[in-house]
């Protein structure tokens, strides 16, 4: 793990497949040591339990999933990750990399055939210009128990917003219709 949240491996890995980052995908790929083990124990990823993930980038927070819970499926859309993903995550037999536009495929029918028998969650780095319409899939999504994700603090804060109050809106009334929305960190 600590390869993988060290920027000289990360260079190095990225610099060994040709990746450069795309600005158009939002592509801010999350490596703080401190984080990802977090995200994966506040999002409850442990035996019993499969972690959907959005956007792996390059495998940072997918470890942390894969070493808690029992099955990890990784939805990366940006093809020129697939390798880089197959080479730092390659010890893990629990993981499944998905290529694909979240936005276009069918999650129910994704958990159902990857996760059967297990209890489904979400746990994503969301990037910003996304997060509105993936949040509103995932909770018009039945089969999640959890959803777990990092993004702008002052959107989360909005999110969490009380009912009434100036910093809430429509769509944060929308989330807590569906769901319980707590800010963790």
């Amino acid at each position: 793990m600590s390869q993988l949240s060290d920027i000289g491996n990360i260079k190095s890995i990225l610099s060994r497949y040709g990746f450069s980052f795309s600005k158009s995908l939002g592509q801010n790929f999350l490596v703080n040591p401190g984080v990802c083990p977090r995200m994966a124990e506040e999002c409850g990823a442990r035996e019993g339990v499969c972690a959907l993930e959005i956007g792996p980038g390059i495998g940072v927070l997918t470890y942390e999933l894969a070493r808690r819970a029992d099955k990890v499926a990784a939805i990366e859309l940006d093809r020129r990750l697939l390798p880089v993903l197959e080479e730092t995550l390659g010890e893990f037999s629990n993981v499944t990399v998905i290529s694909g536009d979240v936005m276009k495929l069918d999650l129910n029918a994704l958990a159902a055939e990857k996760f059967g028998g297990l209890t489904p969650m979400v746990c994503a780095n969301l990037p910003y210009h996304i997060t509105s319409p993936v949040l509103e899939k995932l909770v018009l999504t039945p089969c999640f128990t959890a959803v777990t994700v990092m993004i702008q603090r002052e959107v989360a804060r909005r999110l969490c917003a009380p009912q009434g109050s100036s910093d809430g809106g429509s769509f944060s009334l929308f989330m807590q219709y569906y769901m319980e929305t707590e800010l963790l960190f």
